[in-house]
């Protein structure tokens, strides 16, 4: 296939043009050339809010499209290129859903409201406001919304797990937020990718909720398996989520990934419905691999992960969590 790649440098983007330049596919990658693109993609120059000239000529297969700032971006992106392109495939966000959803909510759920055409909009408007754009000029039949969940991975450029391996890696006593067996549910950024491209190849539309089945690591597995990849000595001290929530530390913020599975938010963050994905052959590696992996690269950069300028910073302040494991027999 013939495939553009709106970004293509950085996480999401990145894993998504490795996959398809694994499989032989033309790729192109239009960029702003701040990060060095993939070998083997070619690549166009320009950028998104005010240079689309690179995009004046050329045609496609298929789109991939990570944005996640204005919608009206996209919309003059995607009717560019509408005569031109196959398949639009954005990837999106569960974030787009009202706020929260129960567990088990599937793409029938209710919707926040947004416009094509807005500008600076929070995170869940811009990405619903992407859609309307896609759909606007390419249609149902021809646009793939790829609603993912929690991203983890080589490339992760937003933290989580980053900082779970350095903080475990320093060894020494780990807050750890119990319990321990509290399920998770995530999409490690490469089973994202290889699904995206098969999906869009066999020209598949519509929206897709994408992460692993509920349930398929834990808390507890998610940081032995840190443990075990960073040879660390640390020592996880498992600590109930009133102790934590009671010393003001913030879950998903200050303790990447976790929520206690008593606050609302915890079955919209790791209780997505995503059965249309799984019958449409979504697979997902194992924590263990995903953890390993992870840390490889992370070390192959010096230890330190890159991290967009548009997220906050996440991680638990050391004083913080020294003042709590002192406190705690």
């Amino acid at each position: 296939m013939r495939l553009l790649i709106l970004g293509g440098t950085e996480f999401a983007g990145r894993a998504v043009t490795e996959a398809a330049l694994a499989r032989g596919w033309d790729v192109t990658v239009f960029h702003r050339g701040r990060h060095p693109a993939p070998k083997g993609a070619a690549v166009l120059l320009g950028d998104r809010l005010d240079n689309l000239d690179a995009l004046a000529d050329g045609a496609w297969d298929a789109v991939v499209d990570t944005w996640s700032g204005a919608p009206s971006a996209i919309r003059r992106t995607a009717r560019l290129l509408a005569g031109r392109v196959g398949r639009y495939v954005y990837i999106s966000s569960c974030s787009v859903y009202v706020w929260p959803q129960p567990a088990g909510y599937d793409e029938t759920a209710p919707l926040v409201d947004s416009s094509a055409d807005a500008v600076d909009v929070p995170y869940a408007e811009a990405k619903r406001g992407g859609e309307l754009a896609v759909l606007d000029a390419f249609g149902d039949e021809r646009s793939l919304l790829v609603r993912s969940g929690l991203i983890l991975g080589p490339w992760e450029n937003i933290g989580r797990l980053p900082w779970w391996l350095g903080r475990i890696a320093r060894g020494g006593d780990v807050l750890a937020p119990g319990p321990r067996e509290t399920p998770l549910q995530y999409i490690d950024v490469r089973d994202l990718a290889e699904w995206t491209l098969d999906t869009a190849a066999a020209g598949r539309s519509g929206p897709y909720n994408l992460a692993s089945e509920p349930g398929h690591t834990t808390m507890g597995e998610l940081l032995d398996a840190c443990v075990t990849v960073t040879g660390s000595t640390a020592r996880l001290r498992w600590t109930d989520a009133e102790t934590i929530l009671a010393a003001g530390i913030e879950p998903w913020t200050d303790l990447p990934v976790w929520i206690p599975p008593s606050q609302e938010a915890y079955g919209a963050l790791h209780g997505v419905g995503v059965g249309r994905a799984t019958a449409a052959g979504l697979r997902c590696r194992p924590v263990a691999d995903t953890v390993r992996d992870t840390w490889t690269w992370l070390t192959s950069l010096g230890g330190t992960a890159p991290h967009r300028a548009d997220r906050p910073r996440v991680g638990l302040a050391p004083e913080v969590e020294q003042r709590l494991l002192a406190d705690r027999p």
